[in-house]
């Protein structure tokens, strides 16, 4: 009896129950415990508070301006530094809905440049208050409406006087005189030239501009539809005279021109291709296309090209009117490849530095 006793009593000498204390957790109880705790989170809805975590986040004020009186004209606020000029744009709309995008013109300073859309905010941002100026861009117009709107003009005009209508030319004189097979060329050529210009309007140009005042394309318009009056009534008159050295003359000419039109339009398939790749790194080299190799002596031979076959059209039709009109496309082509070749000189100085603009020595 009592050896079974003293046999149990070792099972209390470290137990502090046994002697008043505090009662501990066998291994068994924990287990038990935790598998219970864990059972009441997962089946309840109880949550462990989440950590809330500080924004480091600043953002901008953008205040806008006039730029004539200085005038305060509303303030953009919360503007993320992610955000671009387009973006605080759209909130000014927004604000003010009788100026649409593509109708504001921001400014850093009064007589600054404009800036363009994709500007970031952040990159502007001397404080966290950004001041900009305003100015009102009047209607807009996208470049592919400016340009189809240009283009479509001149190939009806001109398709208007080739049917020689009484209302224009006398209906006698129209009887009587036979037309010169340079009169059907001459429309064919017309026809195909702009043709050519609305296909790669539609199919091959990318514009990133995005829009234009509207007072520009009438301006484009006048020039090109009313050049293309003058030209066409000439050339389709009844008393309309052929060239002077006669077929000869017309077929070295149409040569010339189909070969021009066919240089721009692969010229213009090269920049555009370089576009879509994304390489903008190199200027573009010349392909096994023959029309290409012009890119060795000139840096902008679409230009180049546009003037051959109005040079061309000139020395075929041997017309007082489209010789005017190739002259003040020289001029006007070769101040916009001057402007593109001083853009070209700092993006793409070593491959650029030894060629022409336009016209090889001459520009």
């Amino acid at each position: 009896m009592h050896r079974g006793q003293k046999l149990c009593s070792p099972e209390h000498k470290g137990d502090p129950a046994a002697h008043g204390g505090a009662p501990s957790m066998s291994r068994s109880d924990t287990r038990s415990f935790f598998n219970f705790s864990q059972l009441v989170l997962s089946s309840g809805n109880l949550k462990p508070p989440q950590v809330l975590k500080h924004s480091k986040v600043t953002y901008f004020e953008v205040e806008i301006l006039d730029v004539q009186s200085k005038k305060q004209i509303c303030i953009v606020d919360k503007v993320p530094p992610s955000s671009t000029l387009l973006d605080v744009k759209h909130k000014f709309h927004k604000a003010c809905p009788q100026w649409y995008p593509s109708r504001v013109g921001l400014q850093l300073e009064r007589n600054g440049p404009y800036l363009k859309d994709s500007i970031s905010i952040q990159s502007l941002a001397v404080s966290s208050i950004i001041t900009l100026y305003f100015t009102d861009l009047g209607q807009q117009v996208g470049w592919t409406t400016f340009f189809l709107t240009e283009y479509t003009g001149p190939l009806l005009i001109y398709l208007f006087f080739y049917i020689r209508l009484s209302t224009v030319y006398d209906h006698v004189e129209t009887k009587k005189n036979f037309r010169h097979p340079v009169v059907h060329l001459a429309c064919f050529c017309h026809c195909l030239h702009y043709i050519r210009h609305l296909l790669e309007t539609l199919f091959v140009h990318k514009f990133s501009g995005g829009h234009t005042p509207l007072k520009n394309m009438i301006k484009g318009c006048a020039f090109y539809w009313g050049f293309t009056s003058w030209i066409a009534y000439y050339i389709n008159h009844p008393r309309y005279t052929p060239p002077s050295f006669g077929y000869r003359q017309v077929s070295f000419a149409a040569l010339a021109f189909l070969m021009c039109e066919a240089g721009n339009h692969f010229i213009n398939v090269a920049l555009a291709h370089q576009n879509h790749s994304g390489n903008k790194s190199c200027f573009p080299s010349p392909t096994y296309n023959p029309f290409t190799w012009l890119f060795c002596l000139v840096s902008c031979p679409n230009y180049t090209y546009e003037v051959g076959s109005w040079i061309s059209f000139t020395v075929m039709t041997q017309t007082l009117p489209v010789g005017i009109f190739a002259f003040l496309m020289v001029i006007q082509m070769s101040l916009w490849a001057q402007k593109k070749h001083r853009l070209y000189l700092k993006r793409f100085y070593p491959e650029v530095r030894r060629k022409a603009a336009m016209i090889p020595i001459i520009f």
